[in-house]
């Protein structure tokens, strides 16, 4: 199904996702940025198995999207609905020199941090599906060292259930922890990669929080500050 929370922009079909995110993987492991090690595909199924021997294989699994995976899922999904997870924020603490940034231009990305609450979309994968669907998620997200991934409790309309979804790593040397408001502003306006820029991934996921009915003060915060360094940008020009 079309989840009624992506972006009419993204890339809805799995297949052809899988395909475009194998090449950027590989085109990274070929050449990655100075001090970035891509993580095999021995070690990223290695990964993977390690937590799915948690799930009951025959059982449906839900996949927890805060950030890119709300507006452009890519999963081969049969619900897609609002839920919330305690004890961790939504939060703009990962560099990118992939994809949406550059050695040159480095830009910012969403994880999930420690403390507070989240709104995301929960993702239910039939079972038959999982696997198949998981491998290519864990070459979007934990190929690069900078997410965990986790089992966590959510909430949705139909009561608890668990969700897997990704965390900050906080060792992550590109994990931005102590970064404050404004340098967090500058890297969204400034950050440009093969994949787009993250001003456009950080416009994409305010839509996505406006779809869901949600206000997420960390994000009106960095709205507004990226907003005044424009001004301040135009001001010196």
């Amino acid at each position: 199904m079309k989840s009624t929370f992506e972006d009419p922009g993204a890339t809805p079909d799995p297949e052809l996702h899988r395909r475009r995110l194998a090449g950027f993987v590989d085109a990274a492991r070929a050449n990655p940025p100075p001090g970035m090690r891509v993580r095999t595909e021995a070690e990223l199924d290695e990964s993977l198995s390690g937590m799915l021997q948690a799930h009951p294989p025959a059982h449906d699994l839900d996949v927890f999207g805060y950030g890119s995976l709300m507006w452009n899922p890519a999963l081969a999904h049969s619900r897609a609905q609002k839920a919330r997870v305690l004890g961790w924020h939504r939060r703009f603490c990962l560099r990118q020199y992939l994809g949406r940034g550059a050695p040159d231009a480095p830009g910012v990305t969403l994880a999930l941090d420690r403390g507070g609450s989240c709104y995301g979309v929960a993702y239910r994968i039939p079972a038959a599906r999982v696997r198949e669907e998981l491998r290519a998620l864990w070459r979007r997200e934990m190929a690069f060292g900078a997410y965990e991934a986790r089992w966590l409790s959510a909430t949705c309309e139909d009561g608890a259930l668990t969700v897997l979804t990704f965390v900050a790593n906080r060792s992550s040397e590109r994990y931005l922890g102590k970064a404050g408001l404004d340098q967090i502003a500058q890297l969204v306006r400034t950050g440009k990669g093969t994949l787009g820029t993250s001003r456009d991934y950080f416009e994409s996921s305010l839509h996505s929080l406006l779809a869901l009915g949600v206000t997420d003060a960390g994000m009106e915060r960095l709205r507004l500050a990226v907003l005044q360094a424009d001004e301040n940008a135009a001001a010196r020009q």
